[in-house]
């Protein structure tokens, strides 16, 4: 009798220990759910260190990034984000708007138009967009800061009233001479207050080193404002454990991180589909509710795009997967609940 119960007692442990860990990593709940992503979830907010729909409870979102409007723009349109929201289960669009490069907004405010051509599907589709104000090789954000301020009181003032915008006021600060106190949190004090003259939306905030430093925002977070997150940006095959630690560090000092962009390949966009290590992050990342968009929509041939080189029909949506790199299939599978982790 004792051996019968023993081997019972074994059984309800090793189903217990089953159940707590599929809890633990929850499937994307919503995937047979035919409503839109902001009918779904509405106006979001920021409670903790988590993302949060209107009914207060925490939500994972997923999208996809494109690249920059001012090379692969073809691709922010109605068409290619309705078919990422209707076959890939995406929730959200990056609009990524590169600033200080030659055909960035500095050279060419014209291509805010991209941006508000992301936005106006966005809000026909039901879906979220993050407007994202690229910094990248210009490095600092101060170095733009009076452009920034124009740009994101355009936007905020236009579209004061709708819930779908997500605002990403600098992408990827970088530089040893770039730090948190002396120049991105400055910045961040100078933008945020444009766009909340306007709107309580969600604003990610970017972090040092390539956003990628979380412990100097975690010691020395904006004060004052409510609905703030601050970026997390990886790459599977340069970033593994060590980054993996550092997020899980600042959530336990309370920082709500957005993960705005992150890839299957190594930092330079190429390497190869690292998928156990892509996984591990998607483990994480779902367990702790924390949203995130792929890099990228191109078909420039890099491994980090999700479409094959020079397709012809591809800015139409309707891909095939014989359209898709390896990245794209693989990325696709996650969307839509085709891979566990």
């Amino acid at each position: 009798m004792k051996k019968i119960i023993f081997i019972a007692e074994i059984f309800l442990l090793a189903f217990a220990l089953f159940s707590c860990s599929k809890e633990e990593v929850p499937a994307r709940e919503f995937l047979n759910d035919k409503s839109t992503p902001v009918a779904r979830y509405g106006a979001l907010s920021v409670k903790g260190v988590h993302l949060c729909g209107q009914d207060g409870n925490p939500v994972q979102l997923c999208g996809m990034s494109s690249h920059g409007l001012h090379w692969y723009g073809k691709y922010a349109n109605k068409n290619v984000m309705k078919w990422l929201r209707d076959d890939w289960n995406a929730d959200l669009w990056r609009a990524a708007m590169y600033v200080g490069v030659d055909g960035g907004y500095v050279s060419n405010p014209a291509i805010a138009n991209k941006v508000i051509e992301s936005i106006e599907a966005a809000k026909e589709l039901g879906m979220y967009v993050i407007v994202d104000w690229h910094v990248l090789p210009d490095r600092d954000p101060l170095l733009y800061a009076n452009q920034a301020a124009e740009f994101f009181d355009r936007i905020a003032s236009t579209y004061a009233s709708l819930p779908n915008i997500i605002y990403e006021i600098c992408n990827e600060p970088n530089g040893d001479e770039v730090t948190w106190k002396d120049n991105i949190k400055p910045y961040a004090e100078k933008i945020i207050p444009v766009i909340r003259k306007h709107c309580d939306n969600v604003i990610v905030v970017g972090t040092p080193r390539w956003s990628s430093d979380l412990a100097s925002a975690a010691a020395s977070p904006i004060d004052g404002q409510k609905n703030i997150m601050y970026t997390l940006h990886f790459y599977a095959g340069s970033h593994g454990k060590s980054g993996q630690k550092t997020l899980k560090k600042a959530l336990r000092k309370g920082l709500p991180v957005f993960v705005t962009e992150w890839g299957t390949t190594k930092d330079s966009g190429d390497g190869g589909v690292f998928e156990k290590e892509t996984l591990a992050w998607m483990r994480l990342l779902a367990k702790k509710k924390i949203s995130w968009a792929n890099w990228s929509v191109n078909n420039k041939g890099e491994d980090s795009g999700v479409l094959r080189f020079n397709k012809d029909r591809d800015a139409k949506g309707g891909w095939q997967e014989s359209d898709l790199q390896p990245s794209g299939v693989f990325v696709r599978k996650i969307m839509r609940g085709d891979v566990e982790y």
